[in-house]
């Protein structure tokens, strides 16, 4: 299936490479993801909470308020987890993954204030089962579900991921 880029998505982010953070928390077998429609209004991208450092701020607040922003909840960040290389053209984000130790509040809809109020990419903002997010195509979820038996695993996925096939010019 081909995908076009979200044109306000690929003006701020595309074809550059992004800093990004993003939270893991699992609650009760749930995971809890946000559904951004990146590829369009009708094409799911679940994944994990968690956006873009701003200069000057560090990883943790900038997690911190990319949970917050997204959805309306105030985290306590834990421990760092994983890097994870996300290349999917014309988007190249390399992801610091976090655990969150706990949330207060209640979990809502939030928005980008990067992008404009009619662009808004955030759909939904759910916990979710592995079982769920294994029966959406394989392009509707982050790639750190791939290969996972359990939301446990998640945390020992180990230190750098990347994608197979990823062309290295320099390699």
């Amino acid at each position: 299936m081909v995908q076009t880029l979200n044109d306000e998505v690929k003006n701020l982010y595309g074809g550059n490479v992004r800093v990004r953070v993003s939270g893991i928390y699992i609650v009760q077998d749930q995971i809890l993801l946000v559904n951004h429609s990146l590829y369009g209004k009708n094409q799911s991208f679940w994944s994990p909470p968690g956006g873009g450092v701003i200069f000057g701020e560090t990883a943790r607040s900038a997690l911190k308020r990319e949970i917050k922003e997204e959805t309306g909840l105030d985290a306590e960040i834990g421990e760092f987890l994983f890097v994870n290389e996300h290349v999917r053209p014309p988007l190249h984000a390399i992801e610091l993954f976090f655990e969150i130790k706990s949330v207060q509040g209640n979990i809502g809809k939030g928005a980008d204030p990067e992008i404009s109020a009619v662009n808004q990419i955030i759909e939904e903002v759910r916990l979710m089962r592995l079982e769920e997010i294994r029966s959406l195509p394989v392009e509707a979820h982050h790639s750190i579900f791939t290969g996972v038996r359990s939301l446990e695993e998640i945390s020992g996925l180990g230190k750098f991921l990347s994608k197979p096939g990823i062309t290295d010019p320099k390699a």
